[in-house]
């Protein structure tokens, strides 16, 4: 498939496992863009991470000068996608609104968060990976929220139906999936970090989209709006201290696992979409799992 094609399915795909209520309205994602190269290029074989930085870059390259190669994929964003990383964050009002915050109130505390997000970003050297893609000629796109987007709707739609009754059977219910499999093989994998294992799970919230972490201070008032248990890609120490303030439980699913699922599953559904499979190489803390 052609890269414009594979990109405009991305975003297209994404959107339709977004969690905001207005899904029409999406025509891009700011953490997800074509960074290097045109998109006329005939894409069949990629290189994948969970991040590509100019080490993964120099190995694309020698792997092209091997075997051949059309395009690499990074799933965290570099570049001007990198820079613009707080503005998707707003789609995490909707999913604070619909755990029963207050859409005034989750819209106060994430424009704080959003401003604390931007002010990390600012002194960051963005295009250093972007430069290197295009001194070595590869082309080089990422893609963030998209991906993101299909592991909380798979989460979320695992769990409506699963109804995990203790904060164990959610553990037990993740590695069954080969994403969590594979990293607790790996030393990784999921883990409760706060709350027994045989406490009620009650009301989950699944924390796995939004570009990154949402508001340190609304898990208060996410535990009076009836929420139990988080299931979450990660969490910041400093996140962790507010969590476990609110006696909230704790899932981690593991950031890089997760990541991984949610790539794994947009990947099956661009290639039903297009017909075509493409051929993956993974690295930098991915693995393909083809559901197809």
């Amino acid at each position: 498939m052609k890269l414009r094609h594979l990109y405009e399915q991305v975003i297209k795909l994404g959107a339709e496992c977004d969690p905001r209520r207005q899904k029409s309205k999406i025509t891009f994602y700011p953490d997800t863009a074509i960074l290097y190269g045109t998109g006329a290029r005939e894409v069949k074989r990629v290189l994948i991470g969970i991040d590509i930085e100019v080490a993964e870059l120099l190995l694309a390259d020698r792997i092209r000068s091997r075997s051949g190669l059309d395009l690499v994929i990074s799933h965290h964003p570099e570049g001007w996608a990198y820079a613009s990383l707080y503005k998707v964050m707003q789609l995490q009002v909707d999913v604070l609104n619909k755990a029963g915050i207050p859409h005034t109130v989750a819209q106060k505390f994430l424009d704080e968060r959003k401003d604390e997000v931007l002010r990390r970003l600012l002194p960051a050297n963005h295009t250093r990976t972007v430069d290197a893609a295009r001194l070595l000629d590869i082309p080089f796109i990422c893609v963030h929220t998209p991906a993101d987007n299909h592991a909380f709707w798979f989460m979320q739609r695992l769990l409506n139906k699963a109804r995990p009754k203790k904060v164990k059977d959610i553990l037990d219910l993740l590695l069954t999936l080969p994403e969590y499999i594979q990293a607790r093989k790996e030393s990784g994998g999921p883990q409760i970090i706060l709350g027994n294992p045989n406490r009620e799970a009650g009301k989950i919230l699944v924390e796995m989209t939004g570009g990154t972490e949402g508001p340190k201070d609304i898990f208060d008032k996410l535990y009076k709006a009836g929420i139990r248990t988080l299931v979450s890609m990660h969490l910041s120490e400093e996140h962790f201290k507010k969590v476990k303030d609110a006696n909230l439980n704790v899932v981690i699913a593991g950031h890089i696992s997760s990541d991984t699922l949610g790539l794994n599953l947009l990947i099956d559904r661009l290639e039903k979409r297009a017909n075509e499979r493409l051929e993956v190489i993974g690295c930098s803390g991915f693995r393909r799992f083809s559901r197809n």
